[in-house]
């Protein structure tokens, strides 16, 4: 028979689906017994009552003892965390309480620090944002994250337009987050974690906030949520250039922004606002992106029905790169109705291709020159 550390070895690369961590090192296998005829108990304390992923964990612990020579039958029992548990899990894998540090613009949210902020954080915040609203900037959000993802990148979206949530149901990510000790532990969805208002309001409730409200829960969407060190965060910005935008550009003073237009003067124009706040908060517009540029009909004509050119003379205005065009197509829109992104859906596609090529633009071209870190050490 296997011994009790045969069995604890085995466990070893069993992670929680959620944490992303071994349940031996996150101290969730509690107890092991061995049965004279091959029989093997474990008991499993789930980080929370209730835990969405039981099942799961259920078919990997099994899976993983059930494999080792001379086991017949594996029988698990769940226990659930205690309180002191579950706040030493959260110091361990998000730090201490709160820093209560000041907020003006300190890259610093008014309780915890925010991660992104701090030396050696080797996130680059992506600010996805537009003048106005109806030019396909969450969709934008989506499929860039989910394009990063297929490109072996970790990612995180951030869902900050508060009034107008889409991108649980367009990342088909509807389980809602695990509170574990106000560590929350956003939902996941072809490779993407993601935070959204929408978790915490009933379904067609509308959200009437003043301002110091949107900045708490956005503090609190950067701050305390285990986002576990993404490569990317994406942040689906609302449109224009109100409250939240100077929120987030006090929070992200490292990020980044990428400004979705449209073809249409009249858009671009507008769009032009946004990259003028980005610039007046300091910081970099990075590259546009052109949504809607055409769509194509059944007989292989291209329409341009919003006009042309719009996201050509807008990256021109603001010396970038024009990133990349997308057409205008219904499986773009079928795709955030049903949780199944275009980039996913029809890989081949042109619009698939694009999204594609944007991201690993994005990943590559755009790279922030490092910074040497030796050279700002004061001696």
């Amino acid at each position: 028979m296997p011994t009790i550390e045969q069995i604890t070895d085995a466990l070893r690369p069993v992670e929680d689906p959620e944490l992303h961590r071994s349940i031996v090192d996150l101290g969730m296998v509690k107890d092991i017994a061995i049965g004279p005829d091959g029989q093997v108990g474990v008991r499993i304390a789930l980080t929370v009552a209730g835990c969405p992923l039981r099942n799961e964990i259920q078919n990997r612990v099994t899976g993983a003892v059930a494999a080792l020579a001379d086991v017949r039958s594996v029988e698990l029992d769940f226990t659930v965390m205690t309180d002191q548990e579950r706040e030493a899990l959260r110091e361990r894998l998000h730090g201490s309480g709160h820093s209560h540090a000041p907020s003006g613009g300190h890259g610093h949210a008014e309780g915890r620090p925010v991660p992104f902020n701090q030396p050696g954080s080797k996130t680059r915040p992506l600010l996805i944002s537009s003048g106005k609203g109806g030019v396909g900037k969450s969709s934008v959000t989506v499929n860039l994250a989910v394009a990063l993802a297929g490109q072996g990148y970790k990612v995180g979206v951030v869902d900050a337009d508060i009034y107008g949530y889409s991108v649980p149901r367009m990342l088909g990510a509807d389980r809602d987050p695990v509170v574990i000790d106000q560590m929350l532990v956003p939902p996941s969805n072809h490779g993407v974690t993601c935070i959204s208002i929408g978790y915490f309001v009933p379904e067609g409730q509308a959200i009437i906030w003043r301002g110091p409200m949107l900045h708490k829960a956005l503090e609190q969407f950067l701050a305390d949520v285990f986002w576990d060190d993404p490569d990317f965060l994406l942040i689906d910005m609302p449109p224009g250039t109100g409250d939240i935008a100077l929120s987030l550009s006090q929070y992200l003073p490292r990020g980044e922004v990428y400004v979705v237009t449209t073809p249409q003067p009249a858009a671009q124009k507008v769009a032009a606002l946004s990259a003028a706040m980005a610039e007046k908060v300091h910081l970099p517009v990075k590259g546009v992106i052109e949504n809607m540029s055409w769509f194509t009909g059944d007989d292989g004509t291209r329409y341009e029905i919003f006009g042309s050119g719009g996201g050509q003379e807008l990256a021109d205005e603001l010396d970038v790169p024009l990133l990349g065009k997308l057409p205008l197509v219904p499986e773009l829109r079928e795709g955030g109705d049903t949780g199944m992104p275009i980039v996913l859906s029809a890989p081949g596609s042109e619009a698939a291709k694009a999204f594609q090529e944007i991201a690993r633009r994005i990943a590559t071209e755009l790279k922030p020159k490092k910074i040497f870190s030796a050279a700002l050490k004061v001696n």
